[in-house]
């Protein structure tokens, strides 16, 4: 049985800036694993797990995407003993400064962010946030040992622990979108004991801070007929307004707009209230942002959901998320699955044959 709080640590305080996600995929290949019929990665390195379906084949299929890669840092160059970087990703420059690092060269090496004390700051660079090109990293080692031990294009993550908090809450680095993972497997662990018809593919995706790559091949690849794709939401915090927030502890949140099929939307909603299963709506009027904008206009186009984990601080090494969302999540999927049969599949013009 899956434990969301133990795989969500394990899963945060690994490695995997995008393009590099071999170190969490080692961990989430071991926690889908034993759910799933067949486990195998592909060209991009996402993993895909599927759950074979009971139904008569050909069998429909529905996707769910989770992204596994995280923001970082790459070594753009070495002065004396310090390094300079470029980000992977948008990582927000306010929070660098101060940060503890893993830079993994020959081998992990501890560093710190550090940049000039403010006693040295110009009038004109107080209060603001301080530019790329002023920062460096400092693990202690002089010049020469430095570059024997670290090289231009070599990775740095973010070092932080993760913290389980009062009432349920929990914080750590990465938890976008190592929390929809988590919700994943919850939700494969759940159909592990159902008979449910259709296959069930969970893909792990990978690069997706970086332009949904993962998620727009591994789409084309699996071709399902439809798909979740299982993100992280804002949640709600100070000085955040009010019309772009979802509420903490409040499940998952169901999206709306033209990333989502209105029927799939109407189906998650249906069935949160058939099962009194704690969700809400949230208002995505443009782009997601979430892997379901490459999933959407895939092949000849596939159905698509967003379903949003409630998560505060967004790209900081303090995101922080309910456990108690993750899990509601991952069972309003596995419920939505559980319920799937041929009359949405006719109502979704997915049969073989049928007009779109």
């Amino acid at each position: 049985m899956i434990e969301p709080t133990e795989l969500l640590r394990q899963l945060s305080q690994a490695a995997g800036v995008s393009g590099y996600e071999d170190q969490v995929r080692a961990l989430v290949s071991e926690a889908l694993t034993p759910l799933a019929d067949e486990v195998r990665v592909d060209a991009l390195g996402n993993l895909i797990a599927l759950q074979r379906g009971v139904g008569a084949e050909p069998r429909p299929a529905i996707m769910l995407a989770a992204h596994m890669d995280e923001i970082g840092l790459m070594v753009s160059g070495i002065e004396g003993g310090y390094l300079r970087v470029h980000t992977v990703g948008g990582v927000d420059l306010r929070t660098l400064p101060g940060q503890e690092v893993i830079v993994h060269g020959t081998q992990p090496l501890a560093g710190v962010v550090a940049n000039r004390p403010p006693h040295v700051l110009s009038a004109e660079e107080w209060g603001k946030p301080v530019p790329l090109d002023r920062l460096f990293i400092d693990v202690g080692l002089d010049e020469a040992a430095l570059r024997q031990q670290v090289h231009v294009g070599d990775l740095i993550t973010m070092r932080r622990d993760f913290v389980s908090l009062a009432g349920g809450y929990a914080s750590g680095k990465a938890l976008d979108d190592r929390a929809g993972v988590v919700a994943m497997a919850i939700c494969l662990d759940i159909l592990s004991g159902v008979r449910q018809p259709w296959d069930v593919y969970a893909v792990a995706t990978t690069q997706e801070e970086i332009g949904l790559r993962g998620a727009t091949v591994s789409a084309y690849g699996v071709a399902p007929d439809i798909a979740i794709a299982v993100d992280v939401g804002f949640g709600k915090q100070q000085g955040v307004n009010d019309s772009k927030i979802i509420e903490m502890d409040g499940g998952a949140a169901i999206a709306m707009g033209p990333n989502v099929h209105p029927r799939m939307h109407e189906r998650l909603i249906a069935t949160a209230k058939q099962h009194e299963l704690k969700h809400q709506t949230e208002v995505i009027a443009g782009g997601s942002g979430t892997d379901a904008w490459a999933i959407q206009v895939a092949r000849e186009g596939i159905p698509s959901a967003v379903l949003s984990i409630p998560l505060r601080y967004m790209h900081t090494t303090v995101e922080t998320v309910c456990i108690r969302d993750i899990e509601r999540t991952g069972r309003l999927m596995a419920l939505f699955i559980a319920g799937l049969d041929d009359a949405f599949a006719a109502e979704m013009a997915l049969q073989k044959g049928a007009l779109a």
